[in-house]
């Protein structure tokens, strides 16, 4: 899967070592902390992907990084913002953002080694993850019993909402831009709750909904 892995079709746009320096924001301070936190469970030596966890091996990417971040196509996370509310995404914050886009066209300084945090593990997820047992559906069906639905694995590209029984419409999940290798199970933050008689739509590809674990008594 690495010549699948993130940013490694883009090639390096180097920063020359002449580069000015117009920002306070540095790798050792700011930036690697923002790189460990969302990138090394794929970025680390021997991961999924090659590594950034020195400064010597992010310098060269940095214009690419940014590109990537900015069109939010790293770190991999397909589904569409504001429709569903999932757990796990790794997806960086605006303000995350705007450190590295200014650390970048700031000249991408490293600072002081001495402000570096602590490496954080290089175990990595599963690869790829497995495919969850549930419901699968490739046409719009209408629950004869209310559902727990604790996640949603989607099978390419796809949109799921559920019109409920008072006509209401709950979207669920939207995959606009479907990437294999990075595909996992969207996992609501809270199951969504459907009552019996609610119909869940798909369009695009098949799904597989994951019910909720039901609670011991």
């Amino acid at each position: 899967m690495r010549n699948r892995a993130c940013l490694l079709l883009v090639a390096p746009a180097v920063l020359a070592a002449h580069d000015p320096i117009t920002t306070n924001l540095t790798w050792s301070k700011e930036i690697s902390r923002v790189v460990y936190q969302h990138c090394a469970s794929c970025h680390h030596e021997g991961g999924r992907a090659f590594s950034l966890m020195t400064y010597e091996d992010a310098r060269p990417w940095a214009k690419a990084i940014r590109d990537e971040v900015l069109n939010r196509r790293m770190p991999p996370w397909d589904a569409v913002k504001g429709i569903g509310d999932f757990r796990d995404d790794p997806s960086l914050s605006v303000p995350e953002l705007d450190l590295v886009v200014s650390w970048v066209e700031g000249g991408a300084p490293e600072g002081n080694p001495i402000y570096l945090p602590s490496q954080p593990s290089s175990a990595g997820p599963p690869n790829p993850p497995p495919v969850p047992r549930g419901l699968e559906l490739t046409e719009p069906a209408t629950l004869s019993a209310p559902l727990a639905l604790a996640g949603i694995y989607p099978l390419g590209a796809v949109e799921v909402a559920a019109l409920l029984p008072d006509q209401s419409v709950r979207r669920l999940l939207w995959i606009r831009d479907f990437r294999p290798e990075w595909n996992r199970t969207y996992t609501f933050r809270a199951p969504v709750r459907l009552p019996k008689g609610s119909k869940v739509m798909v369009w695009g590809a098949a799904v597989i909904l994951v019910p909720a674990p039901k609670p011991n008594l």
